[in-house]
């Protein structure tokens, strides 16, 4: 220990455990990980509750990158045998040959069929919007007929993509994006999209359009994806299966943690950073506070995951020019909250050809467009894996509201709040509150990084912590970009990779999710 080099990590979430993961696997360096809280995970983190577990976010585990997959299915096995639902339903998948059985072993993921669809107008619509029959009878022929003249307009005349409101109509058209996307949105950003920059956009939904969706539906007849996990020419918005840790995927992180600490790793929970100390363009130390002790940690290399907002505040030590502190304090985020509810049932139908247990909807989520609402999506635990579930005679549904930390919604009690999330629930005919057996809310800060405000002025702030030799910033906080699990992971990877060859150049660490074909070609 005398001997190795240390590298300090901020945050136990999937970018931090995976960058002390792959240190212990590829380095002699010792990874330290610091986590403010007394949960692995972060974001990622599932949520126990009387017997039931919920997925915070929810979290499809799938990715164009043959590393991540890879990195995935060797922590956790893909499923042998059937799983529990699938014995029920008689189901029949392709399964990995040699693979755990999930009604035996626990570390293991299961293979799970992707349905997500929107509320809208109280009627059903597959998402991404498809050309369906069933789409246009339940729009309507006037709303069909503006809609599909808009997108033909749309195609002709593209915008200059500035904000997300032009990404959005230059792919579906002015009506379509009104009524699918518009209000929505500003759910979940508590902005209008028209003051939402376009690379949110670039970044999480590059690849949807009713064009791709439009040539994947004609495709799909003469496509066979069944047992194909990989779908690597697949549109990540139009994959059909996913797998998925069996207890949700704190389980996956959890076990990640276990092993990092057997191979040597330490993970500290319950330790804030206030401090990050600067000493010849370098930091030197970081301070942590635990309960009434604060102390500091040395290392040779420091990979933060913590929000911008609060590594800059943090900084010691250091010229800190006032227009980079003012960048950083006013980035914006947007808060998370779910309540979970147990139902004795749904009142919706599941009026699909897909078998589920007790014929509930086959969503694991459903996208709240009804404007008279503020929840913004809808979860369906019992489809994201039936060990989520105690009694697989209920239903477990998590109602997802977007908010920001000290709003009405976020001071409300967690009795009030319920109360008002089982009133929606049951405005907009998904449940009976008679129903309702158990309740409980969970609150995440800083779930997402926003794409507003002082954001448009970030390169500035990146090039500021760029100037720190030794520190590197991961992950979604880390980098303030709204990064899918397997894109934080890939900024780790990239950040053992330039540890590995001392390089103090952090441009691929960025331009992971940036480039254009990144998760296709990169980690094959």
């Amino acid at each position: 220990m005398e001997n190795k080099k240390t590298a300090v990590i901020i945050g136990a979430g999937p970018a931090g455990l995976t960058a002390a993961y792959e240190l212990l696997k590829n380095t002699d360096i010792h990874p330290i990980i610091l986590e403010e809280t007394d949960v692995i995970g972060g974001i990622s983190q599932t949520v126990k509750h009387n017997g039931y577990r919920m997925d915070i976010g929810g979290h499809r585990f799938f990715s164009k990158s043959d590393w991540v997959m890879n990195w995935w299915a060797n922590l956790m096995p893909v499923q042998g045998s059937p799983s529990r639902d699938d014995i029920i339903l008689g189901k029949q998948r392709n399964l990995n040959e040699g693979g755990p059985d999930p009604q035996e072993e626990d570390r293991v993921m299961l293979i799970r069929t992707r349905v997500s669809r929107i509320l809208y107008l109280r009627k059903f619509f597959d998402y991404p919007i498809s050309m369906k029959a069933r789409t246009f009878i339940n729009m309507g022929f006037t709303r069909t007929m503006k809609a599909g003249f808009g997108y033909i307009g749309a195609r002709l005349k593209k915008r200059e993509e500035i904000t997300l409101e032009d990404f959005m109509i230059n792919r579906f058209g002015t009506p379509l994006y009104k009524m699918f996307f518009e209000k929505y949105t500003e759910k979940v950003w508590g902005v209008h999209p028209s003051k939402i920059s376009a690379d949110w956009g670039a970044q999480r939904i590059k690849g949807l359009s009713l064009t791709k969706a439009l040539i994947a539906a004609l495709k799909k007849p003469f496509t066979n994806t069944k047992g194909d996990i990989s779908q690597k020419n697949t549109e990540t918005s139009l994959i059909e299966q996913f797998i998925y840790p069996k207890y949700g995927p704190g389980q996956l992180w959890e076990t990640a943690a276990e092993d990092i600490i057997k191979m040597g790793g330490e993970i500290i929970l319950n330790s804030k950073v206030t401090g990050v100390n600067i000493m010849d363009r370098k930091v030197d130390s970081v301070t942590i506070q635990s309960g009434d002790k604060i102390e500091k940690a040395s290392g040779d290399y420091f990979i933060s995951t913590m929000p911008i907002k609060d590594l800059v505040a943090a900084i010691n030590g250091a010229d800190k020019p006032d227009d980079i502190a003012e960048i950083a304090v006013n980035l914006p985020y947007r808060d998370f909250m779910t309540v979970g509810l147990l139902v004795n049932k749904l009142k919706i139908k599941n009026s699909t050809n897909i078998k589920t247990v007790g014929d509930i909807v086959p969503d694991t989520w459903i996208y709240i467009q009804e404007d008279d609402v503020k929840i913004g999506r809808l979860q369906v635990f019992n489809n994201w894996s039936p060990y989520l579930i105690a009694d697989p005679d209920k239903v477990w549904v998590g109602l997802e509201y977007f908010c920001s930390e000290g709003d009405e919604f976020w001071n409300m009690s967690d009795s009030e709040f319920i109360e008002f999330a089982t009133e929606e629930l049951a405005k907009i005919d998904v449940i009976d509150k008679n129903d309702v057996l158990d309740s409980v809310r969970v609150r995440i800060k800083k779930a997402y990084p926003a794409y507003f405000g002082t954001y448009k002025q970030f390169d500035r702030l990146r090039a500021y912590l760029d100037g720190f030799d030794n520190l590197f910033c991961i992950g979604r906080n880390g980098q303030h970009r709204y990064n899918n699990m397997d894109h934080s992971m890939l900024t780790a990877f990239e950040t053992v990779n330039a540890i590995k060859s001392g390089s103090t150049d952090k441009t691929k660490i960025w331009d992971v999710n940036t480039e254009e074909e990144y998760s296709e070609t990169k980690n094959k």
